[in-house]
């Protein structure tokens, strides 16, 4: 199954980890609700792969990774032939770092879907561009850089896709004033 091949082919990011350590749904929410309250502010998850139920949240694979990992994890997933999605971004404002979401899906014979997440700093928001892999991102990355100022280095035509030109402005960040 695809969902398989896709966590081996992405476990070489995770040396000290193995196929058999990857986290599934019911071990990344089995915290008890009293916990969750007393809980309020989460703590970024570590680095890894975590499977998901499908049908609850609507896609298979979940990694997390470093900003240095992105383009290994990206070329895995373009050599299993799965297609971009979108690209966007979270500010986390009291962690001072800045999220950064990438979707892939592939639908032919075996549905699977795979969300790669990765933080940088609020102050440096900045990550490689995927547009040499995935032609497709370009737009997303422009996007995603109009709305959270986050730099994708190496993007070939990093000017706003929304917003005006002039704007020196990013409005989908927290600390955003209208």
């Amino acid at each position: 199954m695809i969902v398989e091949k896709t966590q081996t082919a992405l476990a070489v990011l995770f040396p000290e980890s193995t196929t058999d350590d990857t986290r599934t749904e019911a071990m990344e929410e089995a915290p008890a609700k009293e916990e969750e309250k007393e809980k309020k502010t989460a703590e970024p998850r570590k680095n890894g792969i975590v499977l998901k139920d499908y049908a609850v949240h609507g896609y298979h694979v979940d990694i997390q990774l470093d900003s240095s990992q992105l383009l290994e994890a990206v070329a895995i997933i373009d050599s299993l032939d799965y297609f971009i999605e979108s690209i966007t971004g979270v500010d986390w404002i009291k962690e001072e770092q800045m999220e950064v979401v990438y979707d892939f899906s592939r639908y032919d014979f075996d549905l699977c879907r795979v969300v790669i997440r990765t933080r940088i700093p609020r102050a440096q928001p900045n990550l490689p561009s995927i547009t040499s892999i995935y032609a497709g991102a370009n737009w997303h990355e422009r996007e995603t850089h109009d709305f959270f100022g986050i730099k994708f280095e190496g993007h070939p035509h990093l000017v706003p896709l929304l917003l005006p030109e002039d704007a020196d402005f990013h409005p989908l960040l927290k600390d955003f004033k209208a």
